[in-house]
């Protein structure tokens, strides 16, 4: 079986880096962890290729080759999927989809031969067995929740790494919170559910093996859903495996904001290699994080659990929403304070969407609130509902916070703030690489001089020069991060 598996394309969004990627001369910034879990999952005597629509071109003789086409995407892959199912169908090949996508919004996709959906551990083998006896089903869906201890390590041979910004591998799914606009404990469920540590250190060294060296996401929607796990067993693992192979690689994750109550957790985390984590703030209103069910964040300083994960040594990066019932009209305000005062230099602000799986998408569906399908991408200034608020003040209150955190003279002060502060464990020094010195080069011609209010630029490269050269190189990556922000919010200035 001669097997087609496409990652479709993303646009340009917060998330995607797009701007950002020219620097270091990569495509995407993230592999696609998803399509190689699948190709694990095929039969191994399949002839498999795959084609990320990211990092290279899908050509007719490629679909022409193929007995099926498997595409997984998410929500804001919607109409990358539109085109390659339509060049599916005038070339005669079949088409089996599956991911989140398709999971929540099915009944889109009348054109798709075969959807495969929830987790493919479970609805994959079934459809497999039927294309073999010849009589595959449209549709293989399951309200079970897969044992992941049995998934397979990713077929990451098939990748292209020089591509890419950075790999990715998961731990666990699942999520304890139930946020009513999330829609991952539909997707999940609220069981936490873990690979055991010789998985994931297998995992990294098929990595290790390949030739992989730097970033790695742990794509885990809450790392620290199971802490007792992580302390007792995960972490330990982590930490002598990175030491055996002299830190190849610093590690990204999400994790709920009680991750600072935890410094021992953090501290290992720290040990284990982890510098980065991406962390759910949503608002600084008490009465909208009541509304929206985020018990994890109510009643708790949230700018001094920033500071403790920041003094602990890994960066936060964080997302916060506008849009709520409940928000006043100072809340805008209080976004930019809050994010001006964290030193949160990576901070994705968007407007409130619903999910079709989330619980908030039930309850706006009762009210007749709905009105649209969710694009996926709630930085593009859409709605798929109708707010409390006026939507016209919704809409200036929007992007009054983007200018006031995004503009370069708010940005870069940011960025010194937060660089003043942190206090990395530099252990995990990345090594010099030409990458990196044309990245440098590129700036100064990207921004250094081409873009006006270039001495915000200069200002901070300077001054990390010379009271905190170890940090030059964040600098400079925070100065093309916001390049791409700027970008990605016309921009501004």
């Amino acid at each position: 079986m001669k097997t087609l598996l496409i990652n479709p394309k993303y646009p340009a969004t917060y998330w995607s880096f797009k701007h950002a990627l020219k620097f270091i001369s990569k495509k995407a910034a993230n592999i696609p962890l998803g399509t190689v879990t699948v190709a694990a999952l095929l039969p191994d005597e399949w002839d498999k290729k795959l084609i990320d629509l990211n990092v290279s071109e899908l050509k007719d003789k490629d679909i022409a080759w193929a007995d099926i086409v498997m595409i997984s995407a998410m929500s804001v892959q919607t109409d990358s999927v539109r085109t390659i199912i339509e060049r599916c169908k005038q070339l005669n090949t079949k088409t089996v989809a599956g991911g989140p996508l398709f999971t929540e919004e099915f009944e889109r996709f009348t054109d798709v031969d075969h959807l495969i959906l929830n987790e493919a551990e479970l609805t994959l083998p079934e459809f497999i067995e039927d294309l073999r006896a010849g009589k595959p089903k449209k549709i293989y869906q399951t309200d079970q929740f897969a044992d992941i201890t049995e998934t397979p390590v990713p077929k990451f041979s098939l990748l292209e790494f020089n591509k890419y910004a950075m790999a990715g591998i998961q731990y666990s799914r699942g999520c304890p919170f139930d946020c009513e606009f999330c829609d991952i404990t539909a997707l999940f469920g609220r069981r936490v559910r873990t690979k055991s540590p010789e998985h994931i250190t297998a995992e990294l060294e098929s990595l290790y093996q390949l030739g992989w060296r730097g970033s790695v996401f742990f794509v885990d929607d809450n790392f620290i859903g199971h802490k007792g796990k992580l302390k007792k067993y995960l972490l330990p693992e982590m930490i002598r495996w990175m030491e055996l192979h002299h830190y190849p690689f610093s590690f990204t994750t999400e994790a709920s904001i009680d991750l600072a109550d935890d410094p021992e957790l953090m501290d290992m985390m720290v040990r284990a290699g982890f510098i980065k984590v991406f962390v759910g703030i949503e608002t600084p209103e008490e009465d909208s994080l009541v509304e929206c069910n985020k018990v994890q964040n109510n009643k708790r300083d949230l700018l001094n659990c920033v500071h403790i994960i920041q003094k602990s040594g890994m960066e936060v990066t964080a997302g916060f929403i506008v849009g709520f019932d409940s928000d006043s009209p100072n809340v805008f305000q209080k976004q930019i304070d809050f994010i001006q005062r964290s030193g949160i230099v990576t901070a994705m602000v968007g407007l409130l969407n619903a999910p079709r799986l989330s619980k908030l998408y039930s309850r706006l569906h009762r009210e007749g609130r709905i009105v649209d399908t969710f694009s996926g991408d709630n930085t593009n200034y859409s709605m798929n509902f109708t707010p409390i608020m006026n939507k016209e003040e919704l809409m200036k209150g929007y992007q009054r916070i983007i200018q006031g955190i995004y503009s370069s003279k708010s940005y870069y002060r940011r960025v010194k703030f937060f660089l003043k502060n942190y206090r990395p464990d530099f252990k995990m020094r990345t090594k010099f690489d030409f990458t990196l010195l044309a990245a440098f080069v590129k700036s100064i011609l990207y921004i250094g001089i081409l873009k006006k209010n270039q001495k915000y630029f200069w200002n901070l490269l300077f001054w990390s020069l010379f009271n905190k050269p170890k940090t030059f190189p964040l600098a400079v990556t925070y100065s093309i991060y916001g390049y791409h922000f700027r970008k990605v919010f016309r921009e501004l200035t």
